[in-house]
């Protein structure tokens, strides 16, 4: 049933229908088949500034010189930034929660990158500007969580900063709650970083935030929990796969470890929670996986083309992102509801990626790869396409 804060057809668009139809207006900004087209033929990045002229970015590349993948990535992504800090000045709530919600998962890469920085001891300016702008912290903030003193008051800085100063405290409270027999008192923070792997640490993190990301959106009910919740239950799917896939070859793939630390690190919530995930705790190499994937047709088909074909044919991430971009983009196929701006977000992320792609394929003259992307409401997209034979066979 529908929160009451959030609106039916009736109510919606009072409170949200501004936002909503503005995040839809920028639909139309995302590059065209055709653009895609001019931009694989470019010969150098010269002829990729000239025909992004007649895009979006023309704006975001008119001052600068000579084009880089780096730069491209930095413009194009300032833009995505700039128009989701617009929406999000137009929302009410509980769409402003919805909004901030999106962005606590660049507010825990960015921790975590200042934690790897504090024990590597690399300069706080250069992890500041390598932080997302959408998961910043005020200045003093993240200039504390890397420079805290080798003491037991420095150590007790770094635990309130993080654990409570910022949007993302509770999940760190909650990970070193999970670590109690380890930490007992502010200043044994360190020692559970130090101890833990970072990417331990980070999975751990994203994992609460996906399920208290996912228990909002199903709490907002309605055409926003139809919508996200399935988008959401993907992603824990392809973290939980990702996850037993980088884990061969490490310590968390001992028979122990596996058991304890490793499943620990899997969301409560995707497709293939539970029964899936108690097969991935047992499982030690690539063949096991695929076994336990037998269940869950859509994963053991894109784990098949994994195992079976070259690094150069096939990227089991690309896969993952195929099947996410299908989801968002269907998120614009209906209305009144939140999830079209995290839809907008995942998608406009996606043609960042497929425009870095495309600059480096052709700096590092590799044209025979250049179409390895996935491109953004495509009309040749897979789902497109079999939804056209579909409705022509009736």
């Amino acid at each position: 049933m529908t929160d009451v804060s959030l609106g039916g057809m009736t109510t919606f668009n009072m409170a949200h229908g501004f936002p909503e139809a503005l995040v839809r207006g920028m639909r139309s900004g995302f590059l065209s088949d055709t653009d895609y087209h001019h931009l694989t033929q470019c010969e150098n990045l010269e002829d990729v500034k000239m025909n992004m002229a007649e895009t979006d970015y023309a704006q975001s590349l008119i001052n600068d010189a000579n084009l880089t993948p780096i730069l491209m990535q930095e413009r194009a992504t300032s833009k995505l930034v700039v128009d989701f800090n617009y929406l999000r000045a137009q929302a009410s709530h509980p769409l402003d929660k919805f909004m901030d919600y999106i962005t606590y998962e660049y507010m825990i890469d960015n921790v975590m990158l200042l934690l790897r920085g504090t024990i590597s001891g690399r300069n706080v300016n250069e992890l500041i500007a390598q932080c997302h702008p959408l998961g910043m912290f005020k200045e003093s903030t993240m200039r504390t969580i890397p420079t805290f003193e080798a003491n037991t008051r420095g150590y007790a800085d770094l635990y309130e900063t993080v654990l409570v100063d910022t949007p993302v405290g509770p999940y760190f409270q909650q990970f070193l709650d999970s670590n109690a027999g380890k930490v007992t008192v502010a200043g044994d923070v360190r020692n559970v970083l130090e101890e833990v792997q970072i990417e331990i640490l980070k999975h751990s993190l994203t994992k609460l935030y996906l399920e208290d990301f996912y228990f909002f959106c199903e709490r907002l009910g309605g055409e926003t929990a139809a919508i996200m919740c399935p988008i959401l239950r993907a992603r824990a799917d392809r973290n939980a796969i990702n996850i037993t896939l980088n884990s061969f070859g490490t310590p968390l793939n001992d028979p122990t470890m596996r058991e304890t630390e490793r499943r620990n690190l899997y969301p409560s919530i995707g497709d293939l929670y539970p029964a899936g995930i108690e097969l991935l705790t047992k499982v030690d190499d690539d063949q096991k996986l695929a076994n336990a994937l037998n269940c869950f047709p859509l994963y053991r088909a894109i784990f098949d083309k994994f195992i079976n074909l070259s690094v150069d044919e096939f990227s089991i991430d690309d896969e993952f992102y195929r099947r996410e971009v299908h989801l968002c983009e269907l998120a614009f196929e209906s209305q009144m509801h939140f999830g079209v701006f995290y839809a907008f977000l995942r998608l406009k992320e996606q043609e960042i990626r497929n425009l870095v792609w495309i600059c480096e394929c052709i700096l590092q003259r590799k044209k025979d790869q250049i179409g390895n992307f996935v491109a953004v409401f495509s009309k040749g997209s897979d789902w497109r396409a079999e939804s056209t034979r579909r409705m022509g066979a009736h």
